[in-house]
């Protein structure tokens, strides 16, 4: 990897993660074996399909590829991130007009996301949060921000936790204890879902919560301490 450019770095980077158990200096072999030493932009370009699931099947032990345990379409995915096509994802949702003010008594909430509009992140690892505005009855669609630069960054949870600071909350499928100390600083209450969900699921669930908010989404929604107890009574 020091050899390579920082594009060209953060390009493999990004495809190795949407490929489960496929790391970076994998990932690299299978490029060099498939498309040929020194990696260029014309060599990455040139990676297929094809190409790729036989390279990850036969590192795996399958001669044809077709038991790797690795969908089609992340496998896809990962080509176009590998062409240097940083938004591929062809399923991402649509991103609606928000202004502060128009969603009274709401919150904002992060999603760690690697394809389209799933729950489907780690922490240290997504690709993208997607950044909804959660009320009670309404949920928006506000922002999509990119991860990639994190990989640059001195201090990678700590860029991703910056990314999504004025965010309240955040729905994660894993984060180690040292991430999480990060977000919990920057006032973010991480939720860990385990397993893969639309993420208009997830908060279509979660908007129950603002019924009998905790204390501390009650805090978020601006409610008085007052108000605050009221609610926690509830629990």
């Amino acid at each position: 990897m020091s050899q390579l450019s920082r594009e060209l770095a953060l390009r493999i980077a990004l495809a190795s993660r949407v490929l489960p158990g496929v790391g970076v200096p994998k990932l690299i072999g299978i490029l060099h074996e498939k498309v040929g030493s020194p990696l260029s932009d014309e060599r990455l370009k040139a990676v297929t399909v094809t190409n790729l699931k036989t390279g990850i099947g036969s590192h795996d032990g399958e001669e044809d590829g077709e038991d790797i345990g690795i969908g089609l379409e992340n496998i896809k995915l990962a080509v176009r991130y590998l062409w240097g096509e940083e938004d591929g994802d062809e399923d991402l949702p649509q991103v609606l007009p928000y202004k502060d003010g128009d969603m009274p008594e709401s919150i904002r909430v992060a999603i760690a996301s690697n394809a389209g509009s799933l729950l489907n992140g780690h922490f240290g690892s997504c690709i993208r949060f997607l950044v909804y505005q959660l009320s009670r009855h309404e949920c928006r669609l506000i922002d999509i921000r990119s991860t990639l630069e994190a990989d640059s960054a001195d201090d990678r949870n700590l860029f991703r936790a910056n990314l999504i600071k004025d965010c309240h909350v955040l729905f994660v499928q894993s984060i180690g204890g040292p991430a999480a100390a990060k977000v919990i600083r920057a006032d973010i209450y991480p939720i860990k879902v385990p397993e893969v969900v639309e993420a208009a699921e997830k908060l279509k669930e979660f908007q129950n919560v603002f019924d009998t908010a905790p204390p501390w989404l009650a805090k978020a929604l601006g409610k008085s301490p007052e108000e605050r107890k009221r609610f926690a009574v509830h629990e």
